[in-house]
């Protein structure tokens, strides 16, 4: 099958990362976020700044405690003092709870709804977008960059407000305790917030860059803990090792970019408050040796400057935390631009009740523009009839069902259901007509039970086993200590091939669909089993339009029609014996393959066309033809 375009739309260089910043999409979606938590952010707010003025007391107490209760004598201040300072220690430490309790909850829950919203946009995309995506990167988007959001909705975005508004109070007392040396502090704040500026303009792309390089790591991870039979069979261990290990390295050399960066500020961040320390001194130690400051007021301007410059220094934190959650929202509005395939669901047609007849009229499609893998393919599958496809790998067979199951849109001409053009009815109406049996089919980590009933969840007991019967798979499941409650492992894996294939024919016999896929729907399975489940699968397709995708050309002997595709085209059609007297393309394949399998196991130089009859009652090893 030709290449498929890789997907680039989301995929940016670091260069034009770098230069485009907060997108306007990320504050757009950020703002949404906001305003849907509103109530909870005001009232965070409100507890906030309740927490941050009663921190207030304990350093503007100081004043009172040296010039007026120790300079004056006054003992008698001594206890209010006390239980002022620790009435306002309660109140920090009962709105630093419910601080917890209304925004961390608040923040959980956007999390949860964000992916619960990314997760579901993710699974409406078409498939040619995940044929080109890492499931790795997409784990990334729904899980990793939803986290983030955490800083808008929870502590983050209002310890800074917070901290603001603690600042602005302490800025008011500090210049009525000294407006020079408050002048001063403020020319070296300034210089602090230019510094910080610039330093989060350059770190921000190395947190967009992160998260991109996580997701690619992810998914080769991923990859190779599902292939591990693989890497084991070809002793691949080492290069699976170099492959992750320069994935990683890159994520360190990221990280340690800006770890870099902001212990860059941190240091600059000490410079500050160390020159704030400084001219303290200097200026204040003049204005108390000339008695325009006492002692308390001192000791209260210093706890005030510390109020003023830690919601500054704080910057450092939330600010990285918060340019990583806009890179976050970032990429997944990139995710959330792609169209899905339900879009336009709500214009399309309902399908009511179907007959089942798929026409496929002048059809052309391909993956790539000026690349055509389906080339005007037309013909008709009668309601309740079989049409098997045989052909070359590559030929476009696989193509052709996609199509039916409208996995992709024809670029010219028209697949249509009883006549109506598949693309203007309900998508979601038409896959639910549809059952698929394919080569590899997947199953879930689950039990047996859960895996036959996924296309009919509130599938009674009664109906999985009669399903698992007509796929011939009572007995082996029967053998499990649990029987269909069995855990069969992630994809299956301690299932048999066949085993697998036999579930997931019985999936596809409990789904009863009118369209039934069979992409060599018996391919993983033994000669005895085969011969079991072609009678169940015969059950099956009565009554059911069906495509059966079939490389062993002794399956297919009872199709009502047999298209042989070659290079995206229909070369011959007609019943097996019709086929047979043309001395076409599908005669050259069925002798080939017939001969291949007498000259291996049977009878060397015997003519197939006379042993035909004899054939179907001598069960042969199968040879594909895709190995010819």
């Amino acid at each position: 099958m030709n290449g498929r375009p890789k997907y680039s739309r989301g995929a940016r260089s670091v260069e034009e990362t770098k230069k485009r910043g907060i997108s306007l999409s990320a504050w757009r979606d950020a703002r949404a976020i906001m305003w849907r938590y509103r109530k909870r952010l005001a009232i965070g707010l409100g507890v906030m700044i309740v927490n941050r003025l009663a921190g207030l007391v304990l350093p503007g107490s100081s004043k009172f405690l040296i010039d007026d209760v120790i300079g004056a004598g006054r003992s008698e201040l001594l206890l209010p003092l006390a239980a002022a300072v620790g009435a306002a220690t309660l109140v920090q430490a009962g709105s630093s709870f419910a601080l917890g309790q209304i925004l961390g909850v608040a923040a959980q829950r956007a999390i949860t709804e964000m992916r619960k919203t990314v997760q579901t946009h993710v699974t409406q995309l078409p498939t040619s977008y995940f044929d080109n995506t890492k499931s790795g990167v997409l784990i990334s988007r729904i899980m990793t960059d939803a986290d983030g959001i955490r800083n808008l909705v929870g502590t983050g975005l209002v310890r800074m407000v917070g901290g603001l508004v603690t600042a602005s109070i302490g800025l008011v007392v500090l210049f009525a305790l000294n407006w020079q040396l408050t002048l001063m502090m403020l020319v070296v704040l300034g210089t602090f917030g230019i510094g910080m500026a610039v330093a989060f303009k350059k770190l921000r792309p190395h947190f967009r860059e992160r998260g991109k390089i996580n997701a690619e790591v992810t998914g080769r991870l991923g990859e190779g803990l599902g292939g591990i039979r693989v890497i084991k069979a070809y002793r691949a261990e080492r290069g699976e090792r170099l492959v992750f290990a320069k994935g990683v390295h890159r994520l360190f050399r990221n990280i340690a970019t800006a770890i870099t960066g902001i212990s860059a500020i941190q240091a600059f961040t000490t410079v500050i408050m160390g020159a704030i320390g400084v001219i303290m001194i200097i200026v204040g130690g003049r204005a108390m040796a000339a008695e325009t400051m006492t002692l308390g007021d001192f000791v209260m301007y210093v706890f005030f400057s510390g109020l003023v410059a830690a919601p500054l220094v704080s910057i450092a934190e939330i600010g990285t935390q918060i340019s990583e959650a806009f890179a976050g929202l970032d990429r997944i509005h990139e995710v959330h631009q792609e169209a899905t395939e339900q879009d336009d669901d709500a214009s399309r047609e309902t399908i009511g009740s179907v007959r089942g007849e798929v026409t496929f009229s002048d059809v052309h499609f391909g993956y790539e523009a000026g690349t055509p893998v389906i080339k005007g393919v037309s013909f008709v599958a009668p309601a309740g009839s079989t049409t098997a496809l045989v052909g070359s790998s590559g030929s476009g067979k696989s193509t052709l069902t996609s199509l039916v199951m409208a996995f992709n849109r024809p670029q010219q001409g028209e697949v249509s259901l009883d006549g109506r053009d598949l693309s203007t009815l309900k998508l979601r109406e038409y896959r639910s007509l549809l059952g698929v049996v394919l080569q590899e089919n997947f199953l879930f980590d689950g039990t047996i039970a859960e895996n036959i009933s996924f296309a009919k969840p509130h599938a009674t007991e009664q109906e999985i086993e009669e399903a698992a019967r007509v796929a011939n798979a009572h007995d082996f499941i029967m053998a499990f200590d649990d029987g269909y409650e069995a855990i069969i492992g992630e994809r299956g894996v301690k299932l048999s091939g066949g085993q697998r294939q036999r579930v997931s024919i019985a999936r596809a016999v409990l789904a009863d669909p009118a369209i039934l896929i069979l992409d060599e729907a018996t391919s993983s399975l033994d000669s005895e089993s085969e011969a079991l489940i072609q009678d169940g699968l015969r059950s099956l397709r009565h009554g059911r339009t069906t495509f059966v995708i079939a490389h062993r050309l002794s399956t297919i002997r009872s199709a009502d029609q047999i298209l042989v595709v070659e290079d995206g085209r229909i070369v011959e059609r007609g019943t097996h014996a019709q086929l047979l007297s043309q001395r076409g393309r599908y005669r050259d394949l069925y002798d080939r393959q017939y001969q291949l399998e007498h000259d291996l196991f049977i009878n060397p130089g015997e003519d197939p066309t006379a042993a035909e009859e004899e054939s179907e009652a001598v069960p042969v090893r199968a040879v594909d033809v895709r190995q010819l």
